[in-house]
């Protein structure tokens, strides 16, 4: 069997229709599959970031590196506040004390 630029190709409608049918087939299955391949390749790459933005978050708010809950700062100001005002009945206090401990010398 020799094939020549002359040579001709006798094919009926119904197998070419269905070896068309048949690539097309091939092609859709090829197309749909890379792309759910891209989108889960998206996916972990987004999940990757979202770790390690949850890495740094685990470490970093414990220490107060990230900032603080605007609860915690007005907690922070009553705490600074109290301990002024301990600060200052602890003073009353030495001096009351220190007063009476020179009278009753």
């Amino acid at each position: 069997m020799s094939l020549k630029e002359t040579s001709t190709l006798t094919i009926d409608v119904k197998s070419l229709v269905a070896i068309l049918v048949t690539i097309l087939s091939i092609a859709g299955v090829y197309f749909t599959l890379t792309g759910q391949i891209a989108q889960l390749q998206l996916d972990v790459i987004r999940m990757q970031d979202a770790v390690e933005m949850n890495e740094e978050f685990r470490i970093k708010w414990p220490r107060g590196e990230l900032g603080a809950l605007p609860d915690d700062a007005v907690q922070d100001l009553n705490i600074e506040y109290l301990q002024e005002e301990v600060d200052q009945l602890q003073k009353e206090f030495d001096e009351h004390v220190d007063g009476h401990e020179k009278s009753s010398d």
